[in-house]
């Protein structure tokens, strides 16, 4: 039963190399041709390495091994038609052929055993991003709605930045956000500011009474972390706060410290004009803070886009941001979903195919 299980994981890594494996097996049978036939005073057989030492860029480890082992037969071969098997040239060259396709088996090993666990990881990762950032609905309402996260880290695809939605009879509850800081304390930060959204988000209309609510569960999470012995004096979390109404083209907004949203219209894209700026949530321990709702057109046919500031922060090589606004404005697009495809490509684009920072982009569409 064990070597038919071998036999299967072997055909499986001949089924992965598909027709590459003819390239090692191709060298074998052309080196072992060339000094089979040539002068027994040349001596091509050391070339032989060079079958197993390619065969890792597109198989495992055993079939690696398979080709180490027939490199050593061909060489084997070679020197009892050249002289013996037992000649020191050609032990030499078997012992030094042998050593060489250890090592190469050996790395090949620990590289799939690396592989196996950054499968893992990215595995957890998108567990704990399906978790925390559940996929906004396409439809709630009259609205369509896009979201794409841009992870800074390839091995990660969660992050500080964060985007909710609650659909409540009546109108449509958005939130977007940026924790301060990285990693899994920017991770935790999320987590506890989107539960308490999906929670609060009933209970309150007004988006200003809401992000009030949100600051003070916040702080309440803050809290938890100081007595558990954990530095959050600098832990902060921009935010807007948007109601939706199905009723009204309108969109009232409750601004954190985050960066306003861009209203799009046919070949235009401005941001919009916020003036009851409040800090981000979890300071008002420095001091009173007063939030206040503003409300803006929002006709049908337009399209709000939300973002985080990794978007509007990206660099190019010689240090220019991306101009969110005039690329907005200016990129083809049906609908959200294609908006959102285009500002992610442009955006990869402009900073030469790496952000620095995450970014968190959502479109909304009203369609009615």
């Amino acid at each position: 039963m064990g070597v038919r299980r071998r036999l299967v994981e072997l055909l499986g890594e001949w089924r992965t190399g598909h027709l590459m494996v003819l390239l090692p097996l191709g060298l074998i049978v052309l080196i072992s041709a060339v000094d089979i036939t040539i002068s027994p005073n040349i001596h091509l057989g050391p070339l032989l390495v060079v079958a197993p030492a390619i065969t890792p860029s597109f198989a495992g480890t055993r079939l690696t091994a398979l080709v180490g082992v027939l490199a050593l037969v061909a060489q084997a071969v070679i020197a009892a038609l050249h002289g013996g098997l037992f000649t020191p040239n050609h032990q030499a060259q078997l012992l030094a052929l042998t050593v060489v396709t250890g090592v190469i088996v050996a790395y090949t090993r620990l590289r799939e055993r690396h592989d196996r666990e950054l499968v893992r990881v990215r595995t957890v990762s998108d567990a704990v991003q399906r978790v925390l950032m559940r996929p906004l609905p396409d439809r709630a309402g009259p609205l369509r709605i896009a979201t794409r996260y841009l992870a800074a880290d390839d091995e990660a695809n969660v992050g500080g930045d964060l985007y909710a939605a609650v659909r409540t009879p009546r109108a449509t509850r958005l939130l977007i956000g940026d924790v301060r800081g990285k990693g899994l304390a920017a991770v935790g930060d999320a987590a506890a500011l989107l539960g308490a959204f999906r929670e609060l988000a009933h209970r309150h209309e007004d988006p200003a009474t809401l992000a009030d609510a949100l600051e003070a569960s916040y702080r309440r999470h803050l809290d938890e972390l100081a007595d558990s012995g954990q530095d959050v004096q600098e832990n902060f979390v921009t935010a807007l706060v948007l109601d939706l109404p199905d009723d009204r083209p309108t969109a009232r907004i409750a601004d954190c410290g985050h960066p306003p949203p861009l209203l799009l219209t046919p070949g235009r894209a401005r941001p919009l004009p916020l003036h009851r700026t409040a800090p981000p949530l979890g300071m008002s321990a420095l001091g009173p803070v007063e939030r206040r709702t503003e409300e803006f057109d929002f006709p049908p046919g337009s399209t709000l886009l939300l973002h985080t500031d990794g978007a509007i922060e990206a660099r190019a090589a010689d240090g220019t941001f991306y101009p969110l606004p005039d690329r907005a404005a200016a990129l083809p697009a049906d609908g959200p979903h294609a908006l959102l495809d285009a500002l992610r490509l442009d955006l990869l684009a402009h900073v030469g195919g790496r952000l620095l920072d995450d970014a968190a982009l959502v479109a909304v569409t009203r369609l009615r």
